[in-house]
């Protein structure tokens, strides 16, 4: 066998390459918590409004009891909490996740909805999930509407269940949790729909709602800033049009969080670090 061997000017110009690509990729991988800021304005809203949107934990772990991640959400005081879905996971244990929901429940109104994961896991898992859910009071949204007041405004907060809940029940159809959500609107009132995928953005506009709150692509995992927002999602593929961040269309806003998985991906995330997003609405 010829062995190869190398100048001192090839093994030079290997570790420049080699630092160079670890200079590059190292800040990268960096999987801090983020948080991220959006600001909306509407006729609608009389006074700010706050929310905070949290998607695809997927009971990855956030300190001690969920610490970290409980911190970051008290230090930004939202009026409400939208839970968008991969809240649990179907392989993790459901532990992080309920430390998480046990340290916020009581403190805010919390709208939830169903991911693809909650439903992945199987009917006895769901179950066990969705028993954590009810007993802590938190509200979850199956093609219906809950209408509040927040800050002297009307708010209506839609949800629906993700694609996959046929999985677990034949009889929670996506389409019919839609019509039901859309027949129920109030045109005055400011209307937010709470869904998993965002790939359904042509639904949401067509429906007329105010603001969609999204998660689900994880923010296309690999990311290079000003570049690639996002190289590959699940339902959209390579290059999602719809990564992470806000979109636009008539008077329908859409923001889909990059989400906060971890631990529970085999390809590690890059560029791309875990967010809170807190949405301003005046």
């Amino acid at each position: 066998m010829k062995i190869l061997k190398l100048t001192r000017k090839q093994i030079i110009r290997r570790i420049i390459v080699i630092s160079v690509l670890l200079i590059l990729i190292l800040p990268g991988l960096n999987n801090k918590l983020k948080t991220v800021n959006y600001s909306i304005e509407s006729d609608k809203i009389d006074s700010p409004v706050r929310i905070a949107l949290i998607t695809d934990l997927h009971s990855c772990r956030y300190g001690d009891n969920e610490s970290e991640l409980i911190s970051a959400l008290d230090a930004e005081h939202p009026d409400i909490v939208m839970l968008g879905g991969d809240i649990f996971d179907d392989q993790l244990s459901n532990d992080n996740t309920e430390e998480f929901l046990r340290g916020i429940s009581g403190r805010y109104p919390i709208y939830y909805v169903t991911g693809n994961h909650e439903f992945w896991g199987g009917v006895d898992r769901y179950s066990d999930e969705m028993d954590i859910i009810d007993e802590l009071d938190i509200t979850r949204l199956q093609g219906q509407i809950d209408t509040i007041d927040i800050n002297g405004n009307t708010i209506t907060v839609a949800g629906v269940d993700d694609y996959d809940s046929h999985l677990v029940d034949s009889d929670l159809i996506l389409e019919r949790q839609f019509l039901d959500c859309y027949l129920s609107l109030d045109a005055d009132s400011y209307n937010i729909i709470l869904s998993h995928r965002p790939e359904y953005f042509d639904t949401y506009e067509a429906q007329a709602y105010d603001l969609a709150l999204c998660g689900h692509a994880h923010g296309g995992q690999w990311r290079i800033p000003g570049i690639l927002n996002g190289l590959y999602a699940p339902n959209q593929g390579l290059f999602p049009k719809y990564a992470g961040g806000l979109y636009s269309e008539d008077t329908t806003t859409m923001i889909v969080s990059r989400g906060l998985a971890r631990e529970s991906t085999m390809i590690p995330r890059l560029y791309n670090p875990p967010e809170l997003v807190i949405i301003d609405i005046t």
